[in-house]
């Protein structure tokens, strides 16, 4: 998801990587959810690439883990 909207808004890696002042690799792996990210680098891909929170949760947890979480939560 983070790679189609990256796509969709124009940037490659690259440019994402020097706006966010991160590594080409860092957002490759975050585009392969294999990096583990901060919540504040989640806030501004989120905004830099205009992605809906409700996506962005679904971007990086699974529907097991979300639907372990809405149990939680009424519990």
């Amino acid at each position: 998801m983070i790679k189609e909207c990256r796509i969709k808004k124009g940037y490659t890696q690259e440019q994402l990587a020097e706006i966010l002042n991160m590594s080409t690799r860092q957002i490759q792996r975050i585009e392969k959810n294999e990096e583990n990210t901060t919540i504040k680098t989640l806030k501004r891909l989120r905004k830099i690439l205009e992605i809906p929170d409700q996506v962005m949760v679904q971007v990086f947890y699974s529907k097991e883990e979300l639907e372990h979480e809405k149990t939680s939560i009424l519990l």
